[in-house]
């Protein structure tokens, strides 16, 4: 058990089932934190899950998680209800942290010489859906609610890909980019509210979600080749990061983002 100041409060972690999501809710239930988690898994990933709820169990944590998709607003709804018993009962007023590491996306090029090879309009929106509008929609849905208060502090997950061109990531580029954006808007208006609104740019980092993008084994490469730490970016670095900003003393850093990546992009 902890004796961290953040002992009993609640975390909400969007995409807690693997990468920087489940290392997020490890780090904070050694915190001494409850953990809230969003996946959507099928019956062979669930291994993952039971493992990363075990891990916040004994830590001491308590682990209330919903498989479902997280742009599904009646999905939604019915989770906020539960999470909204969950407080009610452990005598927490409302969510402390809030982690948006959603990772579902097109990866297309928008240009091919087959058109059916390239990113159509429905792939486009899904990607930006779920990758960027679905953390508007969830801390809209937070607040009107009453889940999030005085201290509460939301992270996004974004990449250099906001800026950079990578083959066939141009929708994730996008969705990125927007995710920035809605991150600065958001700081703006929940600034009153004394709620903090930040991103973090993780470096190259060795996830299912990059294992995803064609050529990912030239990222790889690349980013350890250029990286001043000649070494990948690690989930545990994003989770102890957001772990270490989690505590109430840090509450005046807001509309931010905050690069985790031990200077990779600042090397070009």
């Amino acid at each position: 058990m902890s004796d961290s100041s953040l002992k009993g409060k609640w975390a909400l972690i969007l995409g807690a089932s693997s990468g920087f999501g489940a290392a997020t809710s490890r780090a904070l239930a050694k915190k001494g934190m409850n953990i809230f988690g969003v996946h959507m898994d099928m019956k062979t990933t669930m291994p993952r899950v039971e493992a990363v709820k075990a891990d916040i169990e004994a830590a001491g944590g308590k682990a209330v998680f919903f498989n479902m998709n997280a742009s599904n607003e009646q999905k939604r709804e019915r989770a906020m209800a539960r999470m909204k018993e969950e407080l009610a009962a452990s005598g927490e007023p409302y969510i402390w942290v809030m982690m948006h590491s959603l990772a579902f996306g097109t990866l297309k090029p928008f240009i091919a010489d087959d058109p059916a090879d390239a990113i159509a309009s429905a792939d486009m929106n899904m990607t930006l859906e779920v990758m960027a509008h679905s953390l508007v929609y969830w801390t809209q849905a937070l607040v009107r609610e009453g889940l999030l208060g005085h201290g509460s502090r939301i992270w996004s997950m974004t990449s250099e890909g906001s800026h950079r061109v990578v083959p066939n990531y141009g929708a994730v580029s996008a969705a990125k980019a927007s995710l920035e954006s809605h991150t600065r808007q958001l700081a703006m208006e929940l600034g009153p509210r004394g709620i903090l609104v930040n991103c973090i740019q993780a470096g190259v980092t060795d996830t299912p979600a990059l294992r995803m993008i064609p050529g990912n084994e030239l990222l790889i490469e690349a980013s350890v080749r250029r990286n001043p730490g000649k070494r990948l970016t690690t989930p545990e670095d994003v989770a102890n990061t957001i772990a270490a900003l989690a505590e109430p003393t840090v509450s005046w850093i807001s509309g931010s983002i905050i690069f985790v990546d031990g200077g990779e992009d600042t090397t070009g």
